[in-house]
């Protein structure tokens, strides 16, 4: 990535982290270097996912023998990396230059780079994961689907949203809270399913005091799941995998039947980051961003519709520079999950002169650097306004691949004065460096309680009461 990183010169420069080199902006220089040599090729990507559906993304690259050529190949192989984890897909075919196929074909071997995606994605889609190399106009046409979701209020529900580092709940009569909690919990180092089982039956317990009845249930969890079936997620990491068959993928199916067979619908938490947004809203195009234990992505349609892509964004490229941090899951670099989680606030506190003592844990240590903001620490503040400036260009990044007209913030990095300083960066990132965007995209933080619980509310929301 080095020379497309050399391609990435940022006007506001995050004042912890210089060296950060935005994958818009590289990008968008790779695409203006060659339009000027008027040599372009085309690359269009299409992926494939379990339902069937399929996913197109079309753009240009140099021509095989130019000389700028060899940049064909990292833009092409972060392209790809991007679409998996924005849209899914178990095959992929790649339709231009052969020489890139082959590039992404090695990458996203067993044995290559990339082994941890591919695998991923065939876990995911329950399909050997592929990549199939043809010529532009012999790849498959885009065949999308979606689908409603949420947005249903009447009776007694509750709502849960499940984090790495904390579990929050809601009861709602009517649309309406009356009463909700955070509770600290530790999933990804708990490899006995009934610890999971018995923290969210604490949690629907807890809500259920404070209502007649239950109706209905939803809930909102990071990783991905299939008619309420966990296939993959940071939470159970350290469950077996055998265990995790076992237990973890009927996790929620015992849970309804524990409840009496109660409608409950349970999905990936940065789509209902999304729905939060659009009910917030009453409006459409909305790309939800959670910035918690680690990054949530979500987004509805300009029709009002949740699509069936991924939209895992924490593993999505959003800096180019060679050196970039390492997520610790993919071992890649670069990605989402260190730019906007509190991992990014970890990352940077020792860069602010911030020690953060290794007894705490992650709500703790997250909780001690916003207590340092609200006290006027103006090293805390360095961090926020470093965190504003990843969301301002990443935003950007974003609306490559989404049609945006608003971008909800929401997650605990986002609670007190931190979410403010983020979203005035991040504005005026998109001021200065896409001031286009700048006009078309309106940029939101919700009210503190909805930072905070406002996944779980909107989770109540998404079972149907028949």
């Amino acid at each position: 990535m080095k020379g497309l990183a050399t391609l990435a010169k940022p006007l506001v420069v995050p004042l912890l982290h210089k060296g950060f080199s935005p994958a818009v902006l590289a990008n968008h220089a790779f695409l203006n270097l060659l339009r000027k040599s008027g040599r372009g090729a085309p690359l269009v990507s299409a992926l494939e996912r379990g339902d069937g559906s399929v996913s197109v993304f079309r753009t240009k690259c140099f021509e095989e023998g130019e000389n700028s050529a060899l940049l064909n190949f990292p833009y092409a192989e972060r392209l790809v990396k991007m679409l998996l984890w924005q849209r899914g897909g178990w095959r992929v075919f790649i339709g231009g230059p052969k020489s890139i196929g082959e590039h992404i074909k090695r990458v996203y071997s067993p044995a290559g780079a990339r082994a941890f995606d591919a695998e991923f994605m065939g876990g995911v889609y329950e399909h050997p994961f592929t990549v199939e190399i043809a010529d532009p106009d012999k790849v498959p046409e885009p065949s999308e689907g979606t689908m409603r979701l949420g947005g249903h209020l009447e009776g007694c529900r509750i709502g849960f949203d499940l984090g790495a580092s904390d579990r929050k709940v809601a009861a709602l009569i009517d649309g309406k809270t009356v009463y909700s909690e955070e509770v600290v919990w530790d999933p990804r180092n708990a490899t006995d399913p009934s610890y999971h089982f018995n923290e969210i039956m604490a949690a629907l317990k807890s809500a259920a005091k404070h209502l007649p009845r239950v109706d209905a249930i939803g809930g909102s969890a990071a990783g991905v799941y299939t008619s309420n079936r966990p296939r993959v997620g940071s939470l159970y990491r350290g469950v077996s995998k055998e265990l995790f068959e076992k237990r973890i993928a009927n996790l929620f199916l015992d849970l309804k039947s524990a409840w009496g067979g109660v409608p409950l619908e349970v999905v990936n938490d940065g789509e209902v980051t999304a729905l939060a947004g659009a009910m917030s809203l009453s409006d459409t195009a909305v790309l939800g961003i959670a910035l918690g234990s680690s990054q949530a992505g979500g987004y509805v349609t300009e029709t009002g519709e949740i699509t069936t892509w991924l939209n895992e964004l924490a593993f999505c490229p959003v800096d180019y520079h060679p050196e970039a941090p390492v997520d610790e899951w993919s071992g890649d670099r670069g990605c989402g999950v260190q730019y906007f989680s509190q991992q990014a606030v970890f990352r940077l506190a020792p860069a602010a002169g911030i020690e953060l003592a290794a007894s705490l844990g992650l709500a703790e240590k997250l909780k001690s650097v916003q207590e340092l903001l609200q006290a006027g620490d103006d090293r805390a503040r360095l961090i926020f306004e470093t965190i504003g400036c990843y969301v301002g260009y990443g935003i950007a990044h974003y609306a490559d691949f989404y049609k945006l007209r608003h971008v909800l913030i929401l997650g605990r990095v986002t609670s007190g004065e931190g979410g403010n300083i983020i979203l005035t960066r991040a504005r005026e990132v998109l001021q200065k460096e896409f001031p286009e965007l700048a006009q078309e995209i309106t940029l939101h933080l919700p009210d503190e309680s909805s930072r905070r619980v406002g996944q779980a509310v909107a989770a109540a929301s998404l079972p149907v009461i028949k």
